[in-house]
């Protein structure tokens, strides 16, 4: 890359420099005792290698997700995943007596998609889905679940929560089986695609509308006998003994064509089953009494982020090729990321490397360190050589693999404290619109023109801050972990999952708004031969003209 010397940079450079030099910000404090008059400082920009390799994704955790995946998604590039999930319920009233001669009259599913409202007319309001991959049917199918869903883990003494992984697994030698979560059958459906269409419907006199969702009737007979019969028994009388009594439902989806739509569900929105019943009159009315009984798929406490209610994902690949775990010595020529339990990439800057106490040979990360700062005996910051005022990782997207399907954003975080960068606290969050929040420090992909399903060119990934604190504050030179991202302002507020069986990586964890997503994309890494393409660490900086 050429350097980049234009006037408005200059000018740019000079006003941020002279309003941190005004802050006495001690990242810079020491230069001031170096300047003298004016244009005293040129632009200049540095590539420096990077080490970036592919890691492949075993079975990921998948329970204590905020919203949970459903239906079936052809990926272009990869593959076919079908997301299919079980879910425990909780009543809303514990311990119920339903009257004598109670007649259950309908049972309905209802769980809302991800939706925004755009306009309203004629009382009726239109909606925009989101999180909807796909636009082919599916057939699925509800059972209920005969498999208890423990909420602790047994093997440690029930002190921490069970974990579940993608795959069944509660670990490396434990497994639900299928034929569990198969017991009787509470619905079946051919042909469905989700609907963007308000829902109206009555309940007595009243008509009520809600926001799009998956919503359906269900045989009444399975619910009588299994909860209006037992009003006043045991079974409900308490959450332990209903979610041991009734486990809740299986979920499975079923291509249509091999074809299909992946849905992200909204479990902690209005999802419940509502049983709605009449019983005998009361007193001198000749009316029949109408009410219902409501068994939630979430019970979500805001306050200490915990949902006693398990809900699991399962995740099915048939990849047309293998993902090739990568080279961590020199690297990958291509980094295929790819969401669920798909794949990833490690990056290491400055080839991994860390100051350290060896016989004097300088690392390449103490060269860089060298060429920015002064340090003392110990190694510590003392004052600083040359003013870095940008750091990107550029990653192209290799066009000759992916058709447009690849996702907006990819997110890069430290595998080794499993956390975000520093650039990401210092960036905005877009409160209407996630798919703009952090844009500068994760800028979305760069696509050849406005449609949004037009070929993506790349990314900017920009890691300024983290730079200068390797820099400043002698931080570790961690690896950087890239995955790609259904939503970049969840990483702000939830832990990561862990991942079965992760071994010697230095990745142990995966961040939610990758498991998150069933995207997937493939970027040129390190090892590609053209200049253009290749990944690198490119920093701008600023130093006095001698």
């Amino acid at each position: 890359m050429k350097n980049i010397k234009s006037t408005s940079k200059k000018l740019f450079t000079l006003v941020i420099l002279t309003t941190l030099v005004i802050a006495c910000d001690k990242d810079f404090i020491s230069l001031d005792s170096d300047i003298s008059g004016e244009n005293n400082f040129g632009v200049a920009d540095k590539k420096y290698e990077v080490i970036a390799y592919n890691k492949k994704l075993g079975p990921v955790q998948t329970n204590g997700l905020p919203a949970n995946f459903f239906g079936f998604y052809k990926d272009l590039v990869y593959g076919n995943t079908t997301a299919n999930l079980v879910t425990q319920l909780s009543p809303t009233v514990m311990d119920p007596k339903f009257p004598d001669q109670t007649v259950l009259d309908s049972v309905v599913v209802t769980i809302p998609y991800f939706s925004k409202a755009t306009g309203i007319e004629n009382e009726v309001t239109s909606y925009k889905l989101d999180s909807i991959y796909g636009n082919g049917a599916i057939n699925f199918k509800l059972y209920e679940n005969t498999y208890f869903l423990r909420s602790f883990d047994p093997t440690s003494g029930f002190d921490t929560p069970q974990k579940y992984y993608s795959d069944r697994s509660l670990s490396e030698t434990s497994q639900i089986p299928l034929a569990s979560l198969k017991g009787t059958v509470l619905l079946a459906i051919n042909d469905f695609k989700p609907s963007n269409k308000e829902i109206k419907f009555k309940i007595g006199e009243e008509t009520k509308r809600i926001a799009p969702a998956l919503r359906f009737k269900m045989d009444p007979n399975f619910w009588n006998d299994k909860i209006i019969l037992k009003g006043g028994g045991a079974e409900l009388s308490n959450l332990n003994n209903f979610q041991n009594y009734f486990r809740g439902i299986y979920f499975e989806a079923e291509a249509k064509d091999n074809d299909g739509s992946m849905m992200l569900l909204n479990f902690r929105g209005n999802a419940n089953i509502t049983l709605h019943y009449s019983s005998p009159p009361v007193g001198t009315s000749d009316e029949r009494v109408i009410g219902s009984y409501v068994l939630n798929f979430a019970n979500f406490n805001q306050s200490t982020n915990f949902d006693p209610i398990n809900k699991i994902n399962f995740f099915d690949n048939a990849f047309t090729f293998a993902i090739p775990d990568g080279d961590p010595t020199t690297g990958d020529e291509k980094l295929y990321l790819k969401g669920g339990e798909g794949s990833m990439a490690v990056i290491n800057l400055f080839g991994g490397a860390n100051t350290d106490n060896d016989d004097g040979i300088i690392n390449e990360y103490e060269a860089f360190k060298n060429a920015f700062v002064e340090t003392d005996a110990a190694g510590k910051f003392v004052k600083a050589k040359r003013l870095i005022s940008e750091a990107n990782l550029i990653f192209h997207v290799d066009k000759t693999l992916t058709q447009g399907q690849e996702p907006d954003r990819i997110y890069i975080y430290d595998t080794k404290n499993k956390t975000i960068l520093i650039d990401y606290a210092f960036d905005n969050k877009e409160n209407i619109d996630p798919n703009y929040s952090k844009i500068n420090h994760l800028g979305k992909l760069q696509r050849e023109n406005a449609d949004k399903n037009s070929q993506g060119l790349k990314y900017k990934i920009r890691i300024t801050e983290h730079i200068k604190n390797l820099l400043l504050k002698d931080s570790t030179n961690v690896s950087l972990g890239l995955v790609v991202s259904t939503n970049v302002d969840v990483e702000g507020a939830l832990p990561q999952n862990s991942m079965l069986s992760p071994g010697n990586s230095p990745v142990k964890t995966l961040p939610v708004s990758a498991i998150l997503s069933p995207k997937g994309t493939v970027l040129y890494g390190n090892k590609v031969n053209d200049e253009e393409k290749k990944l690198y660490l490119e920093i701008f900086y600023t130093e006095p003209n001698n």
